[in-house]
């Protein structure tokens, strides 16, 4: 039967939205069975001074969770362990637990490392039928990954609320959220179980005297609106109540690392080169995506708390020597704000991106800002270094210091709203 003939009630269930528990400390456990069963705590840097970027669900019932400082965990749970994260393994997961969806269910969106969204078609969208496509999921990634990467999966008419059906049931929860099941099945929730409500926006809704979720229900759209000081919260009404609204579409407009610095890193001439190896790694994603940058921003969250930060322009650029020169400048003018003073964190930005597609010809064949036979050459060297790095390894060959100095602080991170491409553990 054609799709066309299935019927589509009002505020049917639309999206299947899956989220994975724990998601690194999972992956630890399922790669290492002496951490089955233990309170696990995955960090960033092997020193207490550092935050849990995960907890196991064993530490998390001490409370022990992420952006709790190391040596809180370790009081409120004296067995904790605490092991460093492996991001390449959690991105050769992620595409793998992908790979096993697809399965099942075409995935419509990565909402981040851990999360992914399905579109239910017109025969997907019962009960009975969008639920057996959730329980093949959950079986399916048990059998072919392994049964510690456990995930909750909530089953909507709108994609939001299927998110927000994952909250309801964790870990290895299965939630159907029918239009029939609203707003009374939300009511357990707290304000901040709500996607997009963080601590600022919650102030801003307890000071209008909104402390739940049913009085949250009782406003208006406009009122939303005015309590969240923002359009968004007007469309979080219609949201709530299960009504689809379009997608946003996102432009990329920067690539950026930062670095948490371990301890022996804060020096400045230190931290430098940690600033000058994230600027190679921004530059070698810009080649590889195949964008030209015009502006740089470097910042540094020094030990004293205060955060410097400068930046600059040039013409459009994406070889190496262009965006280390400028780092040079903007390191000096930010840190002579607060000269002589330990280095936490390091940051680079390149922003303003063009695609290498829609590049413009220069009316001018020479320009007084740019020497644009130098820039060329340079861009040749940089990607011939890319090549070295993507045949040899990371590192193999780096500019201004050596590959030992680099394997010290260069592997990649993961955000958890961008998901490294494999190609990135080899910038």
């Amino acid at each position: 039967m054609a799709a066309s003939n299935y019927p589509i009630p009002a505020l049917s269930l639309r999206w299947l939205y899956v989220d994975f528990n724990s998601y690194f400390a999972s992956v630890e456990q399922q790669m290492r069975p002496a951490l089955r069963g233990q309170p696990v705590a995955v960090v960033p840097v092997e020193t207490d001074s550092t935050c849990a970027i995960a907890a196991s669900y064993e530490a998390k019932a001490f409370g022990v969770k992420t952006g709790t400082p190391i040596y809180d965990a370790r009081r409120l749970c004296p067995g904790l362990i605490c092991v460093l994260a492996q991001h390449e393994r959690y991105v050769e997961f992620h595409h793998r637990l992908i790979e096993e969806i697809e399965r099942h269910i075409p995935v419509t969106a990565v909402c981040s490392i851990d999360e992914v969204a399905c579109r239910l078609m017109d025969n997907e969208i019962s009960v009975e039928r969008s639920t057996e496509i959730a329980q093949s999921i959950k079986s399916g990634i048990a059998k072919t990954i392994g049964p510690y990467m456990r995930c909750s999966i909530g089953i909507a008419p709108n994609r939001y609320l299927a998110k927000v059906g994952t909250e309801l049931q964790k870990p290895d929860g299965l939630v159907v959220l029918r239009a029939e099941d609203l707003p009374q099945r939300l009511f357990i929730l707290k304000l901040r179980d709500l996607p997009g409500v963080g601590a600022n926006i919650e102030r801003r809704i307890r000071t209008a005297g909104i402390t739940d979720l049913p009085s949250l229900f009782a406003l208006n759209p406009h009122k939303m609106r005015k309590v969240w000081g923002s359009v968004w919260g007007e469309k979080l009404w219609y949201l709530l109540r299960g009504m689809e609204l379009p997608e946003e579409v996102t432009v990329r407009r920067s690539v950026g690392h930062s670095h948490v610095l371990a301890p022996e890193l804060r020096e400045p001439a230190q931290a430098k080169d940690v600033a000058r190896r994230l600027t190679l790694k921004a530059a070698s994603r810009l080649r590889r995506m195949e964008y030209y940058a015009s502006a740089m921003s470097f910042s540094a969250r020094l030990e004293n708390d205060l955060r410097v930060h400068a930046e600059d322009r040039c013409y459009r650029a994406q070889d190496n020597k262009t965006f280390l020169d400028l780092l040079n400048g903007l390191w000096t003018q930010a840190l002579k704000q607060s000269p002589g003073v330990r280095i936490r964190k390091v940051s680079v930005t390149l922003s303003d991106l063009v695609a290498a597609t829609n590049l413009q010809a220069d009316l001018f064949a020479n320009r007084p800002d740019a020497d644009l036979a130098a820039r060329g050459k340079s861009e040749n060297l940089s990607r011939a270094m890319d090549k070295i790095n993507h045949r040899f390894g990371r590192d193999s060959v780096l500019i201004g210091m050596t590959p030992s100095q680099g394997h010290a602080f260069s592997g990649s991170k993961i955000a958890f709203t961008r998901i490294p491409d494999v190609e990135e553990f080899l910038e």
